[in-house]
């Protein structure tokens, strides 16, 4: 057990960064699902609109300092890629 006061802090924070990140990580990878799922059912009009949500949510964590801005073109590239797959 941490005996310094900083010491105590800092495990505080870390605990709820874990938790945070977690959160986070879930996040990416359900949304990355829901457009996933959309294209292989080859529904376009779903797999827009998860694709939507998903570019609008994986760059606002950009923003928050989550992943790298590369990371996130990189995410969505290959998700708009995956819904232009789709016949219309």
């Amino acid at each position: 057990m941490a005996h310094h006061k900083s010491t105590i802090k800092r495990i505080r924070q870390t605990a709820v960064r874990t938790e945070r990140n977690r959160y986070y990580r879930t996040r990416i990878k359900n949304i990355t699902k829901a457009v996933v799922v959309a294209a292989e059912a080859n529904d376009k009009v779903a797999a827009t609109e998860a694709f939507k949500v998903a570019n609008k949510q994986i760059h606002k964590l950009v923003s928050k300092g989550f992943i790298k801005k590369t990371t996130a073109a990189r995410k969505v590239s290959r998700l708009n890629k995956l819904v232009n797959k789709i016949a219309a």
